[in-house]
């Protein structure tokens, strides 16, 4: 499919770029897209969490009174579950969150999200552009030209552009990634995704040197 490239300045390049429609015009897997997403959000816990059970409080080796003869209920130490100050009955241990998913998933699902943009009208190409040094302000001017103040964008790069990157992190609702590290979650998780004119060729490229793998 044919899409129209925009300049900084807001206006309608000349010229148009083709969009594969292997990779951004399948018909979207819903399901695929739930894994991936679920899988990355899941990989995203430290799972540090922790408390102490009963054997790991400190105190209540001593029982607290004798077993029989006092009219009220057996106890054999204060530190039980029961008691205020006592362990946490099957408490959270420290434990591994990670999901791994196949590559065939992997790579639908990020199609699927491709596809998804672009038939909601989220997605929009501009032309490459770079900075000499950050310059937040200019790249704000390049977001108002194209209507995207406000909204929560995310912008794609063919490789590393630190100058643009710097330039946009401090500006609300903005972010900005390599097109090769950009996961589903990611695609998907903006309101208006937009993509350097070289970083669509690289990415059709990517997805058909893939395309035996997928």
């Amino acid at each position: 499919m044919l899409i129209d490239i925009y300049k900084k300045d807001g206006s309608l390049s000349d010229e148009k770029i083709e969009l594969s429609d292997g990779i951004f015009g399948i018909e979207p897997n819903d399901h695929v897209i739930y894994l991936s997403v679920k899988a990355y959000l899941a990989n995203q816990r430290q799972g540090t969490h922790k408390t102490k059970e009963r054997s790991e409080v400190r105190g209540g080796g001593k029982k607290p009174w004798k077993q029989k003869g006092r009219g009220g209920a057996r106890a054999g130490t204060i530190r039980s579950p029961l008691w205020v100050g006592g362990g946490t009955i099957f408490g959270p241990r420290p434990r591994s969150y990670r999901q791994d998913l196949p590559k065939k998933i992997k790579m639908l699902a990020k199609k699927s999200a491709l596809s998804h943009k672009v038939k909601d009208g989220q997605l929009m190409i501009v032309e490459d552009f770079n900075f000499n040094a950050p310059k937040t302000k200019e790249f704000v001017d390049i977001l108002t030209a194209l209507k995207l103040s406000g909204k929560k964008t995310l912008l794609l790069t063919n490789g590393k552009q630190e100058q643009v990157w710097k330039s946009g992190r401090n500006i609300p609702k903005v972010s900005i990634l390599e097109a090769s590290k950009a996961s589903t979650y990611h695609i998907l998780d903006n309101q208006m995704l937009v993509i350097q004119k070289s970083a669509v060729e690289a990415m059709n490229m990517m997805y058909q040197v893939n395309k035996e793998v997928v």
